[in-house]
């Protein structure tokens, strides 16, 4: 997958902003990296795009920047002057799609039928915008119609925000979801700024999902884990299960291991919504991963791992819901 894909579908969502004075541009990007997401697509039906991306580029410099709107060659050109690093079209115009192409972009155009998207893939294309989304049928389009399409990524913009966007991220072919409810025109007219970061961390929050999963206690054998396990459910009138490798109690909510394992006394895990993302999320916030304990899915994506060191004795690890 294209590098600059591979971030767009790690941060999950890219905000879609229209500017009509680029001096916002700097600290309306500052407000959406400090909410966890730095990514922007910049559309061009405003005069100040060009000198937003370039405000942006130059002084936000670990922001992701795209032009959006981009319907016609000499706006490609001056996206990619800017210094846009991937370009959305609303609509599917195959020559600006080849001419974005044969300029090396990467190219990001608005579908909403099979042939769209079919032509899209003949030229290449790994993934596509899904645009107007919510008013084409949304995920259950998609998903009807991901059958002949399983190759493609779509990344659906229009009427998508925090209630809906799950329905979304939820299936495997969504790369990632655009959306303007976190930098509606009223927000950064008046530099609400904080309130940005915070609608911004919100979406965060609601696409990680990072919930308790057990708590996982070291014994020294399979017997102890097992007396364990069934004398605490026992008194709490709970189920038990036995994995193999520990025993379950108060329905799996405690963790007995049958050996001693990471952590001194043992681990807390929790479970998200995409153990990629939450990496990637978690990551900017400066927490460090044991990359020796990932465990991936068959399509090669994360799905277990560490944090490094312990918690109070304890160590913790994320795993996929």
């Amino acid at each position: 997958m294209n590098e600059v894909l591979k971030t767009i579908s790690k941060i999950g969502i890219v905000p879609v902003i229209a500017l009509d004075d680029a001096k916002k541009a700097v600290p309306l990007a500052k407000a959406l990296v400090a909410g966890g997401l730095p990514a922007a697509e910049i559309t061009f039906r405003t005069a100040a795009a060009e000198e937003a991306i370039r405000a942006i580029k130059a002084e936000v410099p670990e922001m992701l920047v795209g032009a959006g709107t981009v319907t016609s060659r000499e706006r490609l050109d001056r996206a990619l002057a800017a210094g846009s690093e991937f370009i959305v079209t609303p609509g599917f115009n195959p020559d600006t799609v080849k001419y974005g192409i044969d300029k090396g972009a990467l190219m990001l155009p608005g579908t909403a039928t099979g042939g769209e998207m079919e032509q899209a893939m003949a030229l290449g294309l790994e993934a596509v915008k899904f645009f107007p989304a919510e008013d084409n049928g949304g995920i259950k389009k998609l998903k009807a119609m991901a059958g002949p399409y399983r190759e493609l990524m779509w990344m659906p913009t229009g009427g998508v925000n925090t209630k809906n966007m799950m329905d979304y991220l939820s299936f495997p072919q969504i790369i990632a979801c655009g959306g303007t409810w976190m930098v509606k025109k009223d927000l950064i007219e008046g530099a609400c700024w904080d309130e940005i970061t915070a609608i911004c961390r919100d979406a965060v929050k609601v696409m990680l999902g990072i919930e308790l999963a057990h708590v996982g206690v070291n014994t020294e054998s399979r017997e102890e884990a097992e007396r364990l396990a069934k004398l605490v459910s026992g008194m709490m009138g709970l189920s038990t299960r036995d994995t193999g490798k520990s025993w379950f109690a108060c329905d799996n909510g405690i963790e007995f291991m049958s050996r001693k394992g990471p952590g001194t006394m043992g681990h807390i895990g929790f479970k998200t919504n995409s153990v990629e993302r939450a990496m990637y999320h978690l990551g900017l916030q400066g927490i460090e991963f044991d990359e020796s304990s990932i465990t991936y899915t068959e399509k090669g994506a994360p799905r277990f791992v560490y944090f490094k060191g312990e918690f109070g004795g304890f160590a913790i690890h994320l795993v996929n819901r």
